[in-house]
């Protein structure tokens, strides 16, 4: 068993977990909100240490990270567990899930690594559930996978406490955080969490200088309306800058929200044009091929990373540039 990092002992056993927001507050024998931390006999354990549940060799464009090593693999696994409870989850099987419900085999972190190089992976994404959950995990693996030169990647909803992402800052190159909407209503109703810790993680992400791209999964009737579309473009601009690539995501029908209609490209469409109209310089629409899935020169509109779904099939970015203009194209892309 791996202690948790990240909390303190109150009395009687009771321990406070100060991992993220909810600050769960935990009798012997409780279970935290993620379902992925305990306290057993008065200490908090991590629950997921060693037993991924999810483990894959995936194209970095699935993240979605489009302008970090474009049409790079990434060596890709998450365990069991997630500090939201969002009704549209795509893999709450596992996501809503207690790691000890998956007979998993204990893998160690220099294992993820040496797969990782196995496998000709340019990096290691902490993916498929809530990578904050496993933390102690990711940092290990982390720690060991920065000496080999292996690029570390979180794809997160952002819920966590300053404390321990600024410990995670240390580590990852690149993040890609889910924005899920941009009200508080929106949260407390559908993720069962709060908007505003969120909005404080990618405040800092931009500050530490890590890589950062943006998702927003457009929800018919819950999170499409053009006001809030609006609102939230303009402060990604106004608090991230122009720079940060948005990726607006075709919501399916899942988990507890079977009700709603597949997104339609009309409402894709909509939110791309607010979010190139507040200046926003790169803009994506995932989950559907379509045009607006290529990266474009934001100055001269020359087409410069071509895409067919998950694939690339042309990159005449070089040195961080247009190879029109001569424009600097933010990203990591040597």
């Amino acid at each position: 068993m791996k202690e948790a990092l990240f909390y303190k002992k109150i009395k009687n056993k009771i321990v406070q977990c100060q991992l993220c927001p909810h600050f769960c507050v935990l009798k012997e024998n409780g279970l935290g909100k993620c379902l992925a931390r305990k306290n057993i006999k008065g200490k908090l354990i991590s629950l997921s240490y060693g037993k991924p549940v999810a483990m894959h060799v995936d194209p970095i464009e699935k993240k979605p990270l489009y302008h970090f090593f474009p049409g790079t693999k990434s060596f890709s696994i998450g365990t069991a567990g997630c500090t939201l409870k969002c009704l549209f989850c795509q893999n709450a099987e596992i996501a809503h899930a207690n790691p000890d419900q998956f007979p998993t085999k204990f893998i160690e972190p220099k294992q993820i690594v040496q797969l990782a190089k196995k496998n000709n992976c340019k990096s290691i994404s902490y993916t498929y559930t809530e990578p904050v959950t496993e933390i102690e995990y990711v940092l290990d693996i982390a720690k060991l996978a920065k000496k080999s030169g292996i690029k570390n990647v979180m794809v997160s909803n952002g819920y966590i406490n300053e404390k321990p992402l600024k410990v995670l800052c240390k580590y990852i190159d690149a993040v890609n955080i889910d924005l899920k909407g941009f009200t508080e209503g929106f949260y407390k109703k559908n993720c069962f969490g709060k908007l505003e810790p969120v909005l404080k993680t990618l405040k800092i992400l931009k500050d530490k200088k890590i890589w950062l791209e943006i998702t927003n999964l457009i929800i018919p009737g819950l999170n499409d309306s053009i006001k809030d579309t609006d609102k939230m473009c303009k402060w990604i601009k106004n608090n991230l800058g122009s720079n940060v690539p948005l990726h607006f995501s075709r919501f399916f029908p899942m988990h507890k929200i079977l009700n709603k209609q597949v997104t339609p490209v009309e409402s894709l469409e909509k939110a791309y044009k607010i979010a190139k109209k507040n200046g926003i310089n790169y803009v994506y629409i995932g989950n559907i091929q379509n045009k607006h899935e290529n990266t474009h020169c934001y100055k001269c509109n020359s087409l410069l990373v071509e895409r067919n779904g998950y694939s690339i099939t042309k990159n005449n970015i070089k040195h961080n540039k247009c190879n029109n203009c001569n424009a600097k194209i933010q990203g990591i892309f040597d």
